[in-house]
């Protein structure tokens, strides 16, 4: 077993056996990333990551192909992330042999939501794994090991905080009064930010995935070139099905005076469209804090990746005194640390899982 002392883990004594650290192994399959990472006592100690480029011809994730991938990655993937952590821990210290499957502690999948096909890889693989080493299974919701990968890296902010959790299927505002326990006070009612950035850049003619490439043109052109509809909605829920509209007759009536227009203007364009998707989302945030009392500010999901994203959080928290918080890249995207870094938490809490639970397209927290 790992002794926490050479690593600096965060967690003392939290084995419950008292034999050293916690060592979860993290399993992350819900939509076209296949990954896998290793914690212990909640310092993450690999991150691997296999993506899958096949969907581009497609202009968007082939739910049936995403399957198969994952089959195909899942081995190799769970094996590197075993290999990874090897390498972290003779970094910091050459008294231990190296980490084996059999030291695991607990084995976290992502339980839900997602597609169904990538989920049943991920869990039947986690499943087969906990029976044939009589270890604890740990199911995790997606949109929850979003929220906590704002516990992976330091500055980690303290409980309460909020946090925008922004991705391609959900669109949240998140109290966080403890590790497992969430409160959403605002959401979606129909599309998400990464859907109306996806869709608005396969209007716009740019090749799959999309959003990042807004992000790359729009920091290069006028951010109030065009005006866009900002749909109005009561409390603290988003709405975006208005603005994909709106730019789609925008650019439909363009077009009949000029069909290059989007060409000429992409940059403007581009900017245009991610400035209003950032003021929808950081005007419901700061509604979010002057109503919750809450300063300590954070950002989860894929869209936290953004550029304009990232740099309005910060300029929101400069103005109104919000101590604000960003996950590295990394942990943005899908990923398995995160699944681990909630696992780890939820291994803490005697959370475990049944062998007979599934996975889920679908579900609340």
């Amino acid at each position: 077993m790992i002794d926490k002392k050479d690593f600096e883990l965060q967690q003392a004594n939290s084995s419950p056996s008292g034999d050293g650290g916690v060592v979860i192994l993290a399993i992350e399959s819900s939509c076209d990333e296949t990954s896998a990472s290793v914690c212990i006592d909640g310092k993450i100690l690999s991150n691997v990551i296999a993506n899958q480029t096949i969907h581009e011809q497609y202009g968007g994730v082939v739910p049936e192909l995403a399957s198969r991938a994952h089959m195909q990655n899942i081995v190799p993937v769970v094996d590197a992330a075993i290999k990874k952590a090897n390498e972290k821990i003779q970094q910091l210290t050459t008294h231990y042999p190296p980490l084996t499957i059999h030291d695991i502690d607990a084995i976290a999948f992502t339980q839900a939501p997602g597609l169904i096909g990538s989920l049943l890889v991920g869990a039947q693989f986690a499943k087969s794994l906990s029976l044939a080493l009589d270890k604890p299974l740990i199911a995790v919701h997606h949109m929850q090991a979003h929220v906590l990968a704002n516990l992976i890296s330091d500055p980690k902010p303290t409980f309460p905080f909020l946090c925008l959790t922004v991705s391609g299927g959900h669109t949240q505002i998140v109290v966080a009064h403890s590790p497992l326990q969430l409160e959403i006070i605002g959401e979606t009612i129909d599309d998400a930010a990464g859907e109306a950035f996806d869709k608005t850049a396969k209007m716009l003619n740019l090749p799959y995935p999309g959003g990042p490439l807004i992000d790359r043109n729009a920091q290069k052109g006028d951010p109030k070139k065009f005006k866009f509809a900002e749909p109005q909605i009561q409390g603290l829920n988003f709405s975006f099905s208005g603005l994909k509209t709106s730019v789609l007759y925008f650019l439909r009536d363009a077009k009949l005076k000029d069909e290059n227009f989007i060409e000429k203007n992409i940059d403007d364009l581009c900017a245009s469209v991610q400035y209003t998707i950032i003021k929808i989302l950081m005007k419901k945030l700061k509604k979010a804090t002057e109503q919750t009392g809450i300063n300590q500010v954070c950002i989860a999901g894929g869209v936290s990746a953004n550029s304009g994203l990232r740099n309005a959080l910060k300029e929101f928290g400069e103005k109104y005194n919000w101590q604000t918080f960003i996950p590295p890249f990394e942990y943005c995207t899908d990923n398995a640390a995160m699944i681990a870094i909630t696992g780890f938490y939820k291994y803490l809490a005697k959370d475990f899982a049944d062998l007979s639970i599934s996975a889920t397209a679908r579900a609340e927290w």
